[in-house]
């Protein structure tokens, strides 16, 4: 059975994503593939399944097609999951079809992003799962690869999290780097304000003077950021309801769920984009 893929990415360009894809096919490919050149007949064709090779939750099926796409467009990729599915070790993922010299050129490519992106997915869902049936939810962060975000936010989505700011140029988010400038809370918050009337504005605090701070300024959403469990407790019992809270730093998937139970609306994990595993997929090819 064929399943029909989703468009690439939301907030990705098709342009975007070509560029992206033909970058690293330049630093792959280089010149040529010499040693399929120098092996392979021409007019060779072959069939080949990427198989993942372990439990996990499949993100980045578009753009390996792509991949391929662009090398070859008589590669024909037949996907056999999609996007945001769990699937068990040894599943077969893909089928793929066409000449032999074009699926061994696009080959690494294409499984580096679906192992990557794919490996983000799977560290989500797990940090998904541990918040299940509480009213936090999962975001990601700004911590990702350089060139890479809008793909890498795409699999966080697919593990079932919610994007928070895509850039600097989204929301208004006060941190300590801006305190330290500013000089407090109640001017950062009026410059932002007077800025950005209509917008929202987060406020980042490292301790209960800071909260309190911000809830005196009536600053709507606030970042609660390293503090432990206990600290997250004390916290909303001073919050009461009167702003939104984000808990960030120090959250392993081990412990999402205790500061989920602490009364975290949010839940911010940069792990998720700039510490997850890839997911181990592998291509196997017989001539035909």
């Amino acid at each position: 059975m064929s399943i029909t893929l989703e468009p690439i990415t939301e907030g990705l360009s098709q342009e975007n994503i070509d560029a992206v894809i033909t970058s690293a096919l330049a630093e792959d490919v280089g010149a040529g593939d010499v040693t399929s050149d120098a092996v392979i007949q021409m007019d060779m064709t072959c069939r080949g399944k990427i198989v993942c090779k372990e439990d996990g939750v499949i993100a980045g099926l578009s753009i390996a097609k792509r991949v391929f796409e662009l090398v070859d467009d008589r590669i024909q990729f037949d996907a056999k999951t999609k996007d945001g599915e769990r699937v068990q070790a040894d599943a077969i993922v893909a089928r793929l079809y066409g000449p032999a010299r074009g699926i061994l050129k696009g080959e690494r490519v294409g499984l580096n992003f679906l192992q990557h992106l794919s490996g983000i997915a799977s560290m989500t869902a797990r940090y998904v799962k541990a918040v299940e049936g509480t009213k936090t939810k999962i975001l990601d962060t700004r911590k990702t690869t350089p060139g890479l975000r809008s793909m890498e936010k795409y699999a966080t989505r697919m593990g079932g999290a919610v994007n928070h700011r895509m850039g600097l140029y989204d929301a208004v988010l006060i941190k300590d780097t801006h305190l330290a400038l500013v000089g407090s809370i109640s001017a950062a918050l009026r410059a932002a304000r007077k800025a950005y009337p209509e917008a929202e504005v987060q406020v980042e605090v490292s301790n209960l003077q800071e909260l309190e701070q911000a809830l005196n300024d009536k600053a709507p959403r606030i970042l609660l950021d390293n503090f432990s469990c206990g600290q997250v407790r004390e916290a909303m019992q001073i919050i009461r309801g009167r702003a939104v809270v984000e808990v960030s730093g120090g959250v392993q998937a081990t412990n999402a769920r205790a500061y989920a139970l602490a009364g975290a609306d949010y839940i911010s994990v940069g792990a998720l984009t700039h510490s997850a595993t890839a997911l181990d997929f592998s291509m196997k090819v017989t001539r035909y």
